[in-house]
Formats: structure tokens, C-alpha cells, sequence
């Protein structure tokens, strides 16, 4: 497997270089405190009806994935924002506690290259099936302005799917009975999610669904040496080139010159040299049988001795 990591650690330090997983668990974090900060700032500025429907209206509807087609146009952002935005603390604190110990193992076994990935196609998978399923269920087409979606639980599913499917056999809590597998763990966590389909909140779960399913084939590409986020760091690394100055293009090494950029060169071809009594023979064998007589070898020999003589 790719990246795959042969030795466990023992702890993860936040700041620690590379760590994809912290970063991502410091971005949702960060963003839930903007929110949070910007809404006491509403409340404190108004009346608790109007800092409310306010708070609604300029910020939560901006950040928010909206069920209604014309709305999502007017604001393309929100398939990322959506993804980050939190406005429950306990909400919040649940699914990065989720997301840090399915993350961790993950992380541990693949690398840091492909949480943030995995996490992201989980999300969007979630975001286009909660799209499909309010817009042509009757009973939540209905009510299309009242349904929004957030959070990252389509991701957090995806990489707790991706690491079972890692590493089903892993255990934690060992002092209990060996250990419980970690594939009974995701399998109580999926089934709890799915519970949450008998409720009004039906498009909500079925969207983490759809991360789960995304997580599953992420993984699977991953196993048959595919990279299916390579180009999300690719952009993140053009993206972020722009705004620093002393990035530079990478140049061309002498090394890769000479030893790897090999392409229109003619592969290096040892010559043996010639003798004189070698010479002496092909030249009797030609007086004795003729130049067809001659190996190709040896019509080899004669033309680079008369091209030797020419130079």
C-alpha cells in the first residue's frame, strides 16, 4: 500500500510536521470559533429575535449547503464551507472526537497524504446525495427552502470506512477480552448514523451514507496503487506557490540531465577495438569467399574501420 508504515507511534504531537490529520481537525475547530465569535457579536449588537434571524440570514445562509438549486448557484463557496461549518458546540466536539480516532489509525497506517483526500471526497459524495435526494423525494421537495446541510460527518464516515477497510482487524481497548475489532466499532457507528434515516432528518443521514460509499472506494483505489487525491495536492501546492515569492519552479539537475532525461539519446554501446590479426582474417575470408561470405558482424568491422580512415 502506499505510504504504508511499518512501525506504530506511540503519540502524536499537535504542530508535529506533516500531521494532516491535526491540521485538519485546527481548521474545523478554527472555523467553528469565527462562527461562534461573529454570533455573540450578533447577539450582543441586537435583540434576541432580530440577532437571530440576522445571524440566519447574513451569516449561516452563506456558509451552509442549501437544498434549493437556484440558491447553491448563487453560491458556490458553500461546497466547501459547508464542509468546516459548525454551530453546535456538542455537535462540534462529538464528530472531532470521531474524527480524530478513526483519522489517527488511518492516518498511522496510510500516511498523511491521503486523509485530507479521503475526508474531501467523502464530503462532496455526501453534499451531491443530500442535492439528489431533497430535490426528488416529494416530501422534502416540498419544503425545498427549509432543508440545509453541514458539518463534516459525510467525511469523518468516509475515513472511518477507509480505515476499517485498512486494517479491519485492528483492535483497541485491549484490556478488554484482547481487544474489540475495529470493525465492530464502525459498524455500531454506522449503524447509529443509519438509524437517523427514519427521521425527518433523512437527507442529512443518507448523505453520510453516500461519504461511507466514498470512503469504500477511495480505499480500494488506494490498494491497487491509484492515487486518487494526487491532484488535490497538486492544486494546494500551486495554490499556495502563488502567494509565496520565493517559490521557484523546480529546475533540471545535472544528474537528471545526464542519468534520467534520457529521451532521443541512443543507449551507451561499448566498442570493442579491433585487432590486427582480426583484420587479416576477414580480409583473407573475403579473398577467398566473397564479401557475401562474410557475418554481419564482420561487414560491421570493415565499415567502422573505413569510416575511421575517412574521419
Amino acid at each position: 500500500m502506499d505510504n504504508m508504515q511499518t512501525t506504530r507511534k506511540n503519540k502524536i504531537r499537535f504542530g508535529e510536521d506533516g500531521n494532516a490529520l491535526l491540521s485538519l481537525i485546527f481548521t474545523i475547530v478554527t472555523a467553528f470559533l469565527i462562527l461562534i465569535f461573529i454570533k455573540i457579536v450578533y447577539q450582543l449588537s441586537n435583540t434576541q429575535a432580530a440577532y437571530e434571524s440576522l445571524y440566519q440570514k447574513q451569516i449561516v445562509d452563506w456558509v451552509v449547503l442549501p437544498a434549493n438549486l437556484n440558491t447553491l448557484l448563487s453560491r458556490p463557496w458553500v461546497f466547501i464551507s459547508h464542509m468546516i461549518s459548525y454551530f453546535s458546540v456538542w455537535g462540534m466536539i462529538g464528530n472531532m472526537f470521531f474524527l480524530w480516532a478513526f483519522g489517527f489509525l488511518y492516518q498511522d497506517l496510510t500516511g498523511n497524504k491521503h486523509v485530507v483526500p479521503t475526508f474531501i471526497y467523502g464530503c462532496i459524495a455526501g453534499a451531491l446525495l443530500f442535492l439528489i435526494s431533497a430535490n426528488l423525494l416529494p416530501k422534502f421537495a416540498a419544503q425545498i427552502n427549509l432543508f440545509q446541510y453541514t458539518g463534516a460527518s459525510a467525511g469523518i464516515m468516509a475515513i472511518a470506512i477507509a480505515a476499517t477497510v485498512t486494517a479491519p482487524d485492528y483492535r483497541v481497548f485491549p484490556m478488554i477480552n484482547g481487544g474489540i475489532p475495529i470493525w465492530v466499532i464502525t459498524l455500531i457507528y454506522v449503524l447509529v448514523d443509519f438509524a437517523g434515516l427514519a427521521s425527518e432528518g433523512f437527507p442529512h443521514h443518507l448523505a453520510h451514507l453516500a461519504g461511507a460509499f466514498a470512503g469504500y472506494l477511495y480505499i480500494k483505489q488506494v490498494q491497487k496503487a491509484n492515487n486518487p487525491g494526487e491532484w488535490m495536492h497538486i492544486v494546494h501546492q500551486w495554490f499556495f506557490n502563488l502567494f509565496n515569492p520565493a517559490a521557484k519552479p523546480p529546475k533540471k539537475t545535472i544528474k537528471k540531465e545526464v542519468f534520467y532525461d534520457t529521451k532521443g539519446n541512443q543507449p551507451y554501446k561499448v566498442e570493442p577495438k579491433i585487432s590486427e590479426k582480426r583484420m587479416d582474417a576477414i580480409l583473407d575470408k573475403i579473398s577467398a569467399n566473397g564479401y557475401d561470405s562474410l557475418t554481419q558482424e564482420e561487414k560491421d568491422i570493415l565499415k567502422r574501420i573505413s569510416n575511421n580512415k575517412m574521419d
